[in-house]
């Protein structure tokens, strides 16, 4: 996407279109009828004089507005800005200076639009946001361009993981995400090393091995980043993301219908690069290691089958029930090589791994699943500030005897009842007694029917909400 100029000031300069930020019961111009904009949460009316659009954009009752308020009152601005074809846009939040930040986050993160491929350019009307002005009192300048930068650089990054997310199978195997990890990381201050398959099979790797080994086109990978912020001493935190490139479902193989969606089975691997992409240009000083196995789940003859057993990075075993459950035995090998490795203060994963969770939350939230009640108190403090909402879901010791094998550790499937908490408790078997939370963002990851504040697609669903975590402190 073309760069984005951000300027913070007490006054627009230019010809920009305006948004201002309306409350429920204010005060509205005149001419403006409350039939037909009361500034309601989500409603908004463009008006024009003199050459000059400016947009109302509601943000409902007063005492109400949290960030998110205005991080989606924001989104819905730019894009019905953006469709009537602005490019220079000034939110006056001289009354909530206090949003500075999600506002600019919700800004960017509506400019973002995938394309496709081969489309005429000269045929797309929309406006591409080029200048995006915040306006302020004089005296809130200094922090309100603090805020302001902080939330372009996560809201840009979560952007170029969504462009990532977006690619089809065929344009982003795991070799390229490998590459596109090294050519990201490149001029921060990131270690990148990449597994491939001859270096799995050396290391024992045999979860991404297995699950892989179905595409002799497209050989899985490992992707390991390494993030040193934080005092030598001190032991990392471990973020893990599955990222199947394509799944098929493998010799499984799902129904045909929808299984273009299965572009976006990938979201976990490419959240975990947003992260320790943030994490990096934000300086935080921690010290982070992000772990994505990467794979392309296909049918062949030398797929894995139904009845295999697979051996993991630690020598714990995988009874195959079915190959379309192949998320959790990728996310076996990573969390084992992050436990042994790294002997990390946590183990964050993240990956849309069930449909279960989806028929429990739809697509509004993510499950978390932790018996660690200080970090999913944290999580869901972030979830609030940020908007990447969660909903707890248990994975205590009872869910264990649904992936009990009788001739391996684990099996990777069971009945339908509770599986996605079954799930959870199957990869946390690789934790151990490592603090871990698993994060099933099945239902978030991408849109297929955009809000009116974010375009359709990836959503980049996990970065926001771990760069909000872990600059107010994991309790670990």
């Amino acid at each position: 996407m073309p760069s984005l100029k951000l300027d913070v000031r007490t006054s627009s300069t230019g010809s920009p279109d305006l948004v201002n930020f309306v409350a429920k019961g204010a005060a509205l111009p005149a001419g403006i009828h409350v039939s037909e904009f009361d500034g309601g949460t989500g409603s908004s009316i463009l008006l024009r004089e003199k050459g000059q659009r400016t947009l109302l954009a509601g943000v409902g009752e007063k005492i109400k507005i949290e960030p998110d308020t205005i991080r989606r009152a924001a989104g819905t601005a730019v894009k019905a800005l953006l469709k009537a074809g602005a490019n220079d846009i000034a939110f006056d939040l001289t009354a909530y200076a206090e949003h500075v930040g999600p506002a600019v986050e919700g800004a960017i993160l509506a400019s973002y639009k995938f394309d496709g491929f081969g489309k005429d350019p000269a045929k797309n009307k929309r406006g591409v946001l080029s200048r995006l002005q915040i306006i302020v009192k004089e005296h809130e300048l200094t922090a309100a361009r603090v805020h302001a930068r902080e939330a372009e650089i996560v809201a840009s990054i979560t952007n170029t993981i969504r462009g990532i997310g977006n690619l089809p199978g065929n344009m982003l195997t795991p070799a390229i995400l490998a590459d596109k990890a090294e050519e990201l990381a490149h001029g921060r201050p990131l270690t990148v090393k990449i597994w491939n398959e001859r270096h799995l099979k050396r290391d024992g790797f045999g979860g991404i091995l297995g699950v892989g080994q179905g595409s002799t086109q497209n050989p899985p990978r490992l992707i390991v980043i390494e993030y040193r912020g934080g005092g030598k001493r001190e032991t990392p935190v471990a973020l893990v993301g599955k990222a199947i490139t394509f799944d098929t479902g493998g010799i499984s193989l799902k129904p045909g219908a929808a299984m273009d969606e299965m572009k976006w089975d990938k979201m976990g691997g490419c959240a975990v690069l947003g992260m320790t992409l943030a994490i990096a240009d934000l300086k935080l000083p921690i010290n982070v290691v992000g772990l994505i196995p990467s794979a392309e789940n296909m049918p062949g003859p030398d797929a894995y089958r139904p009845g295999d057993i697979l051996t993991t990075r630690d020598g714990k075993t995988i009874e195959v029930l079915n190959t379309d459950a192949e998320g959790r035995i990728i996310l076996a090998d990573a969390i084992a090589y992050a436990r042994q490795t790294y002997k990390p203060s946590a183990i964050l994963e993240f990956s849309t791994l069930t449909g279960a969770v989806i028929m429990a939350l739809g697509h509004k939230r993510a499950g978390m699943f932790t018996s660690e009640e200080k970090l999913r108190d944290a999580f869901l403090a972030a979830a609030k500030i940020t908007g990447e909402q969660l909903w707890p879901l248990p994975i205590d010791d009872e869910y264990r005897e649904n992936v009990a094998s009788e001739i391996a550790t684990v099996k990777n499937s069971t009945f339908r009842e509770g599986s996605a908490c079954s799930a959870a408790s199957f990869v946390k078997t690789w934790a151990e007694d490592t603090p871990f939370v698993h994060f099933d963002i099945a239902g978030t990851a991408w849109t297929t029917k955009p809000p009116t504040h974010l375009e359709g697609g990836a959503t980049g669903f996990g970065v926001r909400l771990i760069i909000a975590a872990l600059r107010a402190g994991l309790p670990v």
